[in-house]
């Protein structure tokens, strides 16, 4: 019986552990039995072997991951800017009537799928209205001033185009109100 520190069975942990495109032809290091040719991809059920092909899905070869693979609104990502972030609150609105509280003739429930709007409430202490920069993409807030910056993902789309905003000065608070763009709303407010 061999024991782990003979020369042999060095040998065939040497092989076992080397690359197998470094092999030179030269069957001097031949497995001397049968559980040496065991690797570790041998374990599990067996794969068959590819051709070697890889798919790229991605049109430039030279890119690391697809487009479809990046967040939506992580162009505006800046973890360097030292800038703390600034208190915020989120809120969902929505148009109700009697009709909705008292007699419940509509579809409309408590739950954030029936809110027409989603308003952000952010306090911003020590700036002035001059200093605000505020920018709303689809998915993305992005409010900057010279001491507080704020990146929010938010959790539904909203328009863009058709927004509120509104600069409390006595609170000291940016009010931001965004119409919800979401599919099948229809069938919330028909």
């Amino acid at each position: 019986m061999d024991s782990v520190s003979s020369g042999s069975s060095l040998q065939c942990l040497a092989k076992l552990l080397r690359d197998g495109q470094d092999d030179d032809g030269d069957d001097e290091h031949a497995p001397c039995c049968s559980i040496s040719a065991m690797t570790p991809g041998s374990i599990g059920p067996v794969k068959k072997e590819t051709t070697g092909t890889f798919q790229v899905k991605s049109e430039n070869k030279k890119s690391i991951w697809d487009t479809e693979e990046v967040p939506e609104g992580s162009e505006f990502d800046d973890i360097w800017d030292p800038r703390e972030q600034p208190e915020y609150q989120i809120l969902f609105k929505q148009c109700v009537g009697t009709e909705d509280v008292f007699f419940g003739m509509s579809r409309k429930d408590p739950s954030t799928a029936c809110c027409e709007d989603i308003v952000i409430k952010i306090k911003l202490p020590g700036t002035k209205y001059s200093d605000i920069t505020l920018d709303i993409q689809d998915k993305v807030l992005d409010l900057r001033t010279p001491k507080k910056k704020l990146l929010l993902h938010l959790p539904y789309s909203v328009d863009s185009k058709n927004g509120k905003a509104r600069f409390l000065s006595e609170e000291e608070t940016l009010e931001v109100t965004l119409r919800l763009s979401r599919m099948f709303d229809f069938i919330n407010f028909v």
